[in-house]
């Protein structure tokens, strides 16, 4: 099988080097990497020269998307990439040497058309006190082989089989483009159309937190965003029908949880600012889903 390793990319120069180096260093080595910069300024073209230069076990290709979005660039690196599986990991992150080997024989074990594994959050040692002890950048993971549930699509980590993913229409939706959601949105609807989509533990990649990223407010405005995707997107019976009253109970109880959330972090404050931080989160992610109510959108990648 031949197999595909797509990145998109945007003004990580040094850490797109460091990635590039963990995928050199593949004990199964991937038949091309896909990079397509989203940056108009072509700030990544020195990285792939440099590495071509050193030298690669698999074919490099690199791209420009030159409007802002991610959606867009993720399609054209489906556009370019010619394999039978693909496998998508982001620019900011480090693949250990079993990574894609793990991936593929998963996938070949379970007889599956996507396989989801792992984003280990690697946060720094300078880093306050109350983010550390927070665990804020973790995600749920799960027991290797369950069916991933519709709620919990989301790329970082991923292999997809070709055939089903190009199958779907773009396709990454560019209404996406600047909210993020078009990951999981493909996955929900390749699931819906029938892909076997499943979790494996092992095959872990890391992401070593940005500076930028260490902040109450970065917190907050990620939590706002996946609250907006997710009622947006059972809205639109990406997770099952919804009725009338569905849709009325969704911001009945995103209301309710908002101001239960805001009470817990008040409350919560003199026994650890992690404490409030969580409960403030919650009370943003059910912001996001009743600022759907008047259609304002949070464009994390504008």
């Amino acid at each position: 099988m031949k197999i595909s390793v797509c990145i998109a990319t945007y003004r990580r120069a040094d850490r797109l080097a460091a990635l590039l180096e963990d995928l050199v260093g593949q004990q199964t080595a991937p038949d091309e990497v896909i990079v397509v910069d989203n940056d108009a300024a072509e700030s990544a073209r020195p990285v792939i020269a440099q590495r071509l230069e050193a030298g690669a076990p698999f074919t490099l290709r690199y791209d420009v998307q030159p409007q802002r979005n991610i959606a867009l660039t993720r399609n054209k690196t489906v556009a370019l990439a010619s394999g039978d599986w693909l496998a998508f990991i982001d620019d900011d992150e480090r693949a250990p040497p079993t990574w894609l080997r793990q991936l593929i024989d998963f996938a070949v074990q379970q007889a599956a058309d996507g396989v989801l594994a792992p984003v280990v959050p690697v946060v720094p040692e300078q880093a306050p006190a109350w983010i550390r002890k927070g665990k804020f950048y973790d995600f749920p993971r799960m027991a290797s082989g369950t069916i991933v549930p519709l709620n919990r699509m989301r790329f970082g980590n991923v292999l997809l089989r070709g055939e089903p993913l190009r199958r779907e229409p773009g396709p990454f939706d560019p209404k996406y483009g600047l909210m993020a959601g078009e990951d999981g949105d493909l996955l929900v609807r390749m699931a819906g159309n029938g892909a076997k989509i499943v979790w494996c533990d092992e095959a872990i990649v890391h992401e070593p937190v940005e500076q930028a990223r260490l902040s109450l407010r970065w917190l907050l405005q990620r939590a706002l965003g996946g609250g907006q995707e997710f009622a947006r997107k059972t809205l639109a019976g990406r997770y099952g029908r919804v009725t009338p009253l569905g849709r009325a109970q969704l911001f009945a109880r995103a209301l309710t949880q908002l101001l239960l959330a805001l009470g817990l972090a008040a409350c919560s404050y003199p026994f650890g600012r992690h404490l409030a931080a969580h409960w403030l989160t919650r009370a943003s992610a059910n912001f996001g889903k009743l600022s759907v109510l008047w259609d304002w959108r949070y464009e994390e990648y504008a």
